[in-house]
């Protein structure tokens, strides 16, 4: 019998936040998942890190659990976050789960917000009609609560890029969203069937390109607040050239 769930896990040398990230993850949504963490051929210890978090599970009750729904693959070069997410969707629509989460492993991001965002899905399926549009997606909004940002200590050319860009998107999309760039994202199985993902961008922007498919094909797009949190780390985002390749995008909306 299929999991409900799918969770996959970018992983590239978070060594220091990857036990953290799934110790995040509640029992319940444990329960009903299957999690799977993809190493992008990390420099650090980031396999170590995984190894050392199931050793750690034999000491927990329900850890024999979770070790059965918990797996792992490794990229023996680094591949890049698209080529990751690529794999993480095929191997959840692989699943037959019928939400896949992307749950990045830097811990950027709240773990322990599954639950609300998968919960959230299953309402809006059940309340859904042959009138309604279906739900393509959820993503995690670090702007819909008023000075979270900031709270949280996202760098100012991050905030201000952010909503620059979400503005222009906003113009060409037909769906608003508070919150274009947050890579905290559980999808409808049903949606990500209806991708070719060999055409994907192999770079950050195919989390923007889906969100951008969805809207255009006429699936409804959702969000719901998170906290944000930054800590100083080194991102592997170069925000100039993620940026041109956004106005593309819109571009690319506006003239089609």
């Amino acid at each position: 019998m299929p999991f409900d769930y799918f969770i996959f896990i970018p992983a590239y040398n978070v060594a220091t936040t990857l036990a953290l990230v799934l110790q995040k993850i509640s029992d319940e949504v444990w329960n009903r998942s299957i999690v799977l963490v993809i190493d992008d051929g990390s420099a650090d210890d980031t396999r170590g890190s995984f190894e050392n978090f199931v050793e750690a599970l034999n000491g927990e009750s329900a850890g024999v659990q979770k070790k059965k729904h918990l797996r792992y693959m490794r990229f023996e070069q680094n591949n890049g976050y698209g080529a990751v997410v690529k794999k993480g969707i095929s191997e959840g629509l692989r699943s037959g789960a019928k939400c896949v989460a992307c749950l990045h492993g830097d811990g950027q991001y709240p773990a322990e917000q599954l639950d609300e965002f998968f919960k959230y899905m299953e309402s809006q399926e059940k309340m859904a009609t042959e009138s309604t549009k279906k739900l393509a997606l959820v993503q995690g909004s670090r702007h819909l609560i008023r000075g979270g940002a900031k709270a949280g200590k996202m760098p100012l050319y991050k905030r201000m890029g952010g909503k620059i860009l979400t503005a222009v998107e906003n113009l060409a999309f037909k769906q608003k969203l508070t919150d274009r760039h947050s890579g905290f994202i559980v999808y409808s199985s049903e949606f990500l069937k209806t991708l070719n993902l060999a055409k994907l961008s192999p770079s950050f922007d195919i989390d923007l390109e889906m969100i951008s498919i969805a809207d255009a094909r006429g699936f409804k797009l959702a969000e719901l607040p998170i906290p944000t949190r930054y800590a100083g780390e080194k991102s592997n985002l170069n925000v100039v050239t993620y940026g041109l390749r956004v106005l593309r995008q819109v571009v690319r909306r506006i003239v089609a």
